[in-house]
């Protein structure tokens, strides 16, 4: 049998049950994939499940706010996928539908090379390979592949290879590219893949040459910035301030309280909660000193801050480190 053969015949055994796979609409399938964008499915899931409940078309989902899509989100992090949510939403809308072509997907905000050929297999039967980091460690161990997959050349390498394994009925390629994400995620995984039972280990060029360990090959290129943040809750009688994040930093959009960076708070009455609460993001390193301030006297606010009443703090999105704080605060 082929390569594919074998993958999509692991797949009918084998393959996951999920509610997004039990439909051909372009709209629930490009909604889990965003969602699923460096998110595990044991965590998407719920969130799917909630926007499909909140926004069950695409026309719904562009009427909303940016601020009740960030509240929605809230706890998946990187919500720069929320935004751009919001506006591929808009886009597809004023289009009057979802595109059906790899280039028409392609145009639409946040929908990259990989999520493009996702939604045009699973909804359109369009046959292009989507490879994500599942796909990449199965291709590089099962052909021993050691060009790095973050560079320019692998991410070609790889492409190639992989559209030239997807079925040559087009029908087949959804369930393809499904049966890859799934024999990556589950068959062979990062650490411990289940070689003994793996019906790929007879021509497995990694395996006959104890490679497993080595492939795929990533070049290193992140650089990891640290930032040291104090925030203060302030508690004046039943009211807090918040402010929203501006464009151009993290947590664009989404709220907080009053924040400073590598400095130093002192004040009468204000009680330290936390020191130095580590939040790990892609490309940083969050320390943030948590404070409780409570005036005796409203004080005056700096410019975009504003407040509101404590009871109406779940309306607004915040950050997980945001959320912490105010878990500390009661």
């Amino acid at each position: 049998m082929s390569f594919s053969s074998v993958i999509l015949q692991w797949f009918r055994e084998n393959g996951r049950q999920l509610p997004w796979r039990e439909t051909r609409d372009p709209y629930a399938i490009w909604l889990s994939e965003i969602i699923l964008q460096q998110t595990r499915i044991e965590q998407g899931l719920p969130y799917w499940e909630r926007f499909m409940r909140r926004w069950p078309t695409v026309e719904t989902l562009a009427q909303a706010s940016e601020d009740e899509v960030l509240r929605e989100w809230q706890g998946l992090g990187y919500y720069s996928r929320a935004r751009n949510l919001h506006t591929a939403a808009k886009q597809v809308v004023a289009r009057g539908g979802f595109p059906s072509t790899i280039e028409g997907l392609r145009s639409l905000k946040g929908v990259g090379d990989y999520t493009a050929a996702a939604i045009g297999s699973f909804a359109f039967d369009l046959p292009v390979a989507a490879v994500d980091g599942n796909v990449y460690r199965v291709l590089a161990r099962h052909f021993g592949i050691s060009t790095p997959i973050n560079s320019t050349e692998g991410k070609k390498e790889f492409q190639a290879l992989a559209n030239n394994l997807i079925p040559g009925n087009s029908r087949d390629s959804g369930a393809y590219n499904q049966a890859m994400m799934d024999f990556g995620a589950t068959q062979c995984t990062p650490s411990s893949p289940n070689c003994v039972q793996c019906p790929l280990a007879e021509t497995c060029v990694a395996l006959r040459e104890c490679r497993i360990g080595e492939l795929p090959v990533k070049e290193r290129t992140l650089k990891i910035r640290e930032r040291h943040l104090t925030y203060i809750y302030i508690r004046y009688k039943s009211e807090t301030a918040l402010h929203r994040r501006p464009a151009g930093d993290i947590w664009q959009g989404l709220y907080e309280p009053l924040v400073m960076e590598d400095g130093e708070w002192k004040m009468e009455n204000s009680q330290l909660l936390r020191k130095n609460q580590k939040h790990v993001l892609t490309h940083r390193i969050i320390y943030a000193d948590f404070y409780l301030w409570e005036p005796e006297e409203r004080p005056p606010l700096p410019d975009g801050y504003f407040w509101i009443q404590e009871k109406d703090l779940d309306q607004y999105g915040v950050p997980r480190l945001i959320e912490k704080l105010f878990e500390l605060v009661g």
